[in-house]
């Protein structure tokens, strides 16, 4: 056997030389492919798939190449990666080791919108029955922006304009770029803490969707919906709505509208007072002639013109209504007198007492029963007469029957 070069590589020294060709030759290139077989190990690193019709290689995207990523992979995605292409020498495996990852066909800033805004609606941040009314004359106005930007510029100018007295409560933060999102986060949870505003302004200056991209993080998010002060998102951009607008209690197109929004024109609202004075002052006038008209039907009738007449008329009505009182009583008693007379007379007719006034008497055995026969009466018994005055006691000496009357 014959070796042409006259060395005998090691498995270790073949994959050494191989990965110094590859990333000799494929560093910093761009590759298009479809994700499959998405994973994210425990250390935070990605492996995934990248493949087309006909073929596929295996690639990597460490943690500390994707802390930025703004966008959630997943598998199906067609994708846009930078990176090189080497060897992980251990297995010796060919790999694609991602440095960089962009959504193909749309934005990574504008597919992370979606996928957050997907999320966030299914969890009920955006629902409207949670949204809480704005008070219209609050004292005091917390505004969460920068303070060198026009927007702190644009909001007091309007207030100071249409409501000079109202208090502006200013807490400082970044608006753009890294941390800016964490820094808006914190400060809605401190406004919240102190409670002093009754109100809150977030937002800034228009822009590109790069520099409004604070308003589209998590954090923020979740500390609009968390707060128990009202929030107004006001983002400048007409058209584009933020995140934060959906779940904000009152998006305003503008920091400038959000002004306008938070607190009433000084103007407007006294003109309002004006028409109201001015219609509640009509009504009195109204009122205060409706009453006098009636006083003076009032006294132009009948009982101011002829009092004592009326007086007169009145007692003369009483006496006549007592006598026919006193009559219809005087007839009734009759009435009821000859009542108790009739029933009195019907009593005396059938009280047995009465019977004994006539010389009639009632005769009792030993046991007090009425004597009705002296049938089966033994001689020698006992008994009571009743008479109408008094009693007799004495004994039976002889029996004698008499005849019933026929009928």
């Amino acid at each position: 056997m014959k070796i042409l070069d006259g060395k005998i590589y090691t498995i270790s020294e073949l994959n050494k030389e191989v990965r110094g060709v590859l990333e000799t030759r494929y560093t910093g290139i761009w590759v298009e492919g479809e994700i499959s077989n998405f994973k994210r190990h425990s250390s935070g690193h990605i492996y995934l798939t990248l493949k087309d019709e006909q073929s596929q290689i295996s690639a990597v995207f460490f943690s500390f190449y994707h802390k930025g990523l703004k966008f959630e992979p997943e598998d199906g995605h067609k994708v846009l990666v930078f990176g090189r292409v080497s060897v992980y020498e251990a297995r010796g495996q060919y790999q694609f080791y991602i440095e960089r990852i962009e959504p193909k066909g749309v934005g990574a800033l504008q597919l992370a919108f979606q996928q957050l805004k997907e999320r966030l609606e299914k969890e009920g941040l955006f629902r409207s029955e949670r949204k809480r009314p704005v008070p219209k004359f609050p004292k005091t106005v917390g505004v969460i922006t920068s303070p060198t930007g026009a927007a702190i510029h644009d909001i007091l100018n309007v207030i100071n304009r249409r409501f000079c007295g109202t208090h502006i409560l200013l807490y400082p933060v970044k608006v753009q770029g890294e941390g800016a999102g964490e820094e808006i986060a914190e400060a809605i949870r401190i406004m919240n803490q102190r409670g002093e505003a009754e109100v809150l302004i977030v937002g800034r200056g228009g822009g590109s969707l790069e520099d409004l991209w604070a308003f589209n993080e998590e954090p923020v998010a979740r500390a609009i919906f968390d707060s128990a002060i009202p929030v107004i998102s006001a983002v400048g951009h007409e058209t584009d709505w933020t995140i934060a607008d959906f779940v904000a209690d009152l998006r305003a197109p503008t920091p400038s509208a959000a002004a306008e929004l938070v607190v009433a024109s000084r103007g407007e609202l006294e003109l309002k007072i004006k028409d109201a004075a001015e219609r509640l002052r009509q009504g009195m006038i109204f009122r205060l002639r409706e009453r006098r008209e009636t006083l003076k039907n009032l006294a132009a009738s009948a009982a101011f013109r002829q009092p004592r007449y009326l007086l007169e008329q009145f007692i003369e009505r009483m006496d006549e209504l007592g006598k026919r009182l006193q009559t219809s009583l005087t007839n009734w008693m009759t009435f009821k007198k000859q009542v108790f007379q009739t029933a009195t007379g019907k009593l005396n007719v059938l009280n047995p007492l009465g019977i004994l006034e006539r010389g009639y008497s009632v005769t009792f055995d030993a046991r007090g029963a009425v004597l009705k026969s002296a049938e089966n009466l033994p001689t020698g018994t006992e008994i009571r007469t009743r008479l109408h005055q008094g009693e007799l006691v004495s004994r039976v000496i002889a029996t004698k029957e008499t005849c019933s009357p026929r009928t």
